[in-house]
């Protein structure tokens, strides 16, 4: 019995023990459900709705780029896309050696996954693959337990309906870089782009908008089962420009396999019309990458196609810089407009001849004349007189080897020398020097666009700007009216001579440009040829009869021609560049002219084509 009540002692202690340890264990378990379901119950709760719901930022849609009439420049497509999240699987390689399998990757395109995947953290989207066909698209679903951390979504890409027409003014955009995105971290979003170049540069901020949002319901793997909620962003805002894009494309075909660059721009209000360059590229292509062969093939080509030649490209002005030695002459007084100067084809300095184009010379001339037969002596005599540094303070006034405030990244001042720039260089400054800037040579280095700007002041004798930009996000930007921009400060007499010459160069026998002459009833063009070495003619080459024409391509002189028109009442200014073209009189001058043509004809700015507006004004002759 003793020992009976001693097993039963024992029992039931060890019974308590397990009991007290079971309500311990439950205590501990009710506790730990009471923290998770009541004290931490929401927060758990948001865990989960985490997991089930994936929230992203999404770039969104870029502002277009309209040309003057509303037309399209630069705007937006849909574009789906296999998007890559490092952080929704474990084998980052295999996912994409699985996905290779299915949609090819270039080397290319693999090295820029893996780049970006260095640059981002795991949770950012990073494309792999853009433009992706329903067929790609079916094959990546249908193997989607394959590709842990794909999902197909879809976004919008740049497209530019004209290529290579507007590339150098609209530019491209391209994926950020990683100096972009330390100052920016929303320019991580998977298909943003940015401006590189152009417009698209210049108004990149405005372009880009703001980003929006989207939930998107996934499973355990990530996998997007459906779309919840989109809080769209908003929209870039639309450029609106002034470019008259078909006159722009029949810019580019006037000049047709040339390397060359023509500027046309309103010469009251300063307004770009055209801007082409020869040759052009595809912006299209910066959209996804440029491969190395594509760029290798872009910088070797000695044309220079990804360069803005018409605000980047800088030439030796040739005698269409006659007209401002011309103005300081008379502005000086060291020149009247009946003073005649003598060409036997050549000016001596010292033991140094300086050549006159004509061999023979030209005789006795007078300002208007000396212009319209471009005569060399003449100017070189007018710049001994004047000096350098009060032809370089008239370039200054007409727009020369200034700033000018065109809307374009790149764009550069150009040089027109001065005395006090060679003294800083270490050299001193010769006369010699001067008589040869009296043609457009020496150090002068001057844009399209600046010899346009040039144009449009001689015919306007106003300080007109250069610019692009006609409205943003709708709203009319200020645009001067031709009062509003500031008189030149120069006598009418002295651009009235100027003018006259211009006239003569097309419009009178013997000018060096009759071949610019218009064919429209009532209008008439005025203009100036030019022509640059870009290497050194010797004198044993000259009496030996030296034609440049013999030279290869690229050791013949620049071709240029500057005009505005209608000369009785100027409308359009404009300035071509034909590189290596030899001669501006054959080269540019009647590229000039079936321009000059087409935007008479166009006339966006007026309301009726000019044959009819002045079909009853009889062809006015200057000086006569």
């Amino acid at each position: 019995m003793r020992r009976e009540a001693q097993r039963t002692g024992v029992f039931t202690r060890r019974a308590l023990l397990v009991a007290t340890g079971q309500v311990g264990v439950l205590g501990l378990l009710g506790a730990k459900l009471y923290q998770v379901q009541v004290v931490e119950g929401a927060r758990y709760a948001t865990l989960a709705e985490s997991n089930r719901i994936s929230a992203r930022l999404v770039a969104a849609p870029r502002g277009r780029v309209l040309d003057r009439f509303g037309v399209v420049a630069a705007g937006n497509e849909l574009n789906w896309r296999a998007l890559l999240v490092a952080e929704q699987t474990e084998d980052v390689s295999a996912t994409l050696d699985n996905f290779s399998r299915i949609v090819p990757l270039a080397d290319h395109e693999r090295a820029r996954i893996e780049r970006e995947m260095r640059r981002h953290r795991r949770f950012v989207p990073i494309s792999v693959r853009e433009f992706l066909s329903w067929e790609e698209m079916a094959r990546i679903e249908v193997n989607a337990p394959d590709l842990p951390g794909i999902l197909v979504d879809v976004g919008t890409t740049r497209m530019y309906p004209f290529g290579p027409t507007l590339a150098h003014v609209i530019g491209y955009v391209a994926p950020p870089n990683e100096n972009d995105v330390a100052d920016d971290p929303m320019l991580s979003l998977p298909g943003l782009r940015i401006g590189r170049a152009g417009i698209e540069k210049w108004h990149d901020k405005p372009l880009r908008g703001r980003a929006g949002a989207v939930q998107l319901e996934v499973n355990a793997v990530g996998r997007v089962i459906r779309e919840l909620d989109r809080q769209e962003g908003v929209k870039g805002q639309d450029i609106g420009l002034s470019i008259d894009t078909e006159l722009q494309k029949a810019v580019l075909e006037r000049l047709g396999d040339e390397s060359a660059s023509a500027v046309v721009m309103d010469c009251r209000t300063g307004e770009v019309l055209a801007m082409a360059t020869n040759p052009s590229f595809d912006p299209t292509l910066f959209n996804s990458g440029v491969s190395q062969a594509q760029w290798a093939e872009w910088t070797r080509n000695r044309r220079a196609p990804l360069i803005n030649k018409a605000v980047a490209g800088l030439y030796a002005p040739g005698s269409t810089f006659k007209m401002v030695v011309a103005l300081a002459g008379l502005e000086a007084k060291v020149i009247s407009p009946t003073d005649r100067i003598n060409c036997p084809g050549h000016l001596d300095l010292g033991d140094t001849r300086f050549h006159c184009w004509r061999k023979g010379g030209h005789g006795l001339l007078d300002v208007r004349s000396a212009i319209k037969h471009s005569c060399d002596v003449f100017f070189y005599e007018v710049a001994r007189r004047v000096g350098i540094d009060r032809i370089a303070a008239m370039a200054n006034r007409f727009g020369l080897g200034v700033k000018l405030p065109i809307e374009l990244p790149g764009a550069r001042q150009g040089l027109v020398p001065t005395r006090a720039w060679r003294i800083g260089q270490g050299h001193p400054w010769n006369l010699g020097d001067t008589i040869v800037h009296g043609i457009g040579q020496g150090f002068l280095q001057l844009t399209p666009l600046s010899l346009a700007v040039m144009t449009s002041r001689i015919a306007t004798g106003r300080a007109v700007q250069p610019h692009l930009t006609r409205s943003i996000g709708g709203v009319l930007q200020a645009g001067a009216r031709p009062e509003d921009w500031p008189l030149l400060g120069i006598a009418d007499r002295d651009l009235g001579i100027v003018r006259d010459g211009m006239w003569q160069v097309v419009n009178d026998g013997g000018g060096t440009a009759t071949v610019a002459r218009l064919a429209i009833p009532g209008v008439q063009l005025a203009g100036k040829t030019g022509s640059t070495q870009v290497r050194r003619v010797s004198r044993e080459q000259r009496e030996k009869g030296f034609k440049s024409e013999t030279l290869a391509w690229e050791f013949r002189p620049h071709a240029l021609f500057v005009a505005y028109a209608p000369y009785d009442a100027p409308r359009y200014a404009m300035a071509i560049v034909v590189e290596h073209g030899n001669a501006g009189a054959a080269a540019a001058a009647p590229v000039a002219r079936d321009i000059m043509t087409v935007a008479l004809t166009r006339d966006p700015l007026g309301r009726r084509d000019p044959s009819q507006r002045m079909a009853d004004m009889p062809p006015k002759e200057p000086g006569r």
